[in-house]
């Protein structure tokens, strides 16, 4: 396996990893199939986990969240587009701005329990701007 190509602070800002998750019913913790707002953070790591294994060459460590905003109701059903880009590259800490839209959504009645719908226009659920710190890069 080839060791990754190590990049300057500049040629890494702009990078951004996009997932798609669809949201199962097991984790409706409230009323009306609302699902808790650690389930969106749990993705922000994911897709996190992802941009420091393709700038830097290894999974990195989640440091701390500046912001996180929850701005619409994510819901059992949904399906949800993350998206993470690098803003700024440090020597070893990077920060990475989260968002999650909703882009689809499951609309169950008695008559028609899997009935869903891509959503004309996604919702953005949640934001977040965090820190990750990657290992030293060894020269």
């Amino acid at each position: 396996m080839t060791p990754p190509t190590v990049s300057t602070s500049e040629e890494l800002v702009g990078t951004t990893v996009v997932h798609r998750r669809y949201v199962p019913y097991s984790h409706a913790h409230y009323a009306g199939n609302l699902v808790d707002g650690a389930y969106s953070l749990g993705l922000f790591g994911d897709v996190a986990t992802e941009m420091c294994i393709r700038t830097d060459g290894d999974e990195g460590l989640f440091a701390s969240y500046a912001d996180v905003q929850f701005l619409e109701p994510v819901r059992s059903g949904d399906v949800l587009e993350v998206t993470c880009a690098l803003v700024r590259a440090g020597t070893r800490s990077r920060t990475l701005d989260f968002w999650v839209h909703v882009v689809a959504r499951g609309e169950a009645t008695d008559e028609r329990p899997g009935s869903a719908r891509e959503l004309t226009e996604p919702l953005l659920a949640t934001t977040a701007t965090g820190t990750v710190v990657v290992p030293a890069t060894a020269g």
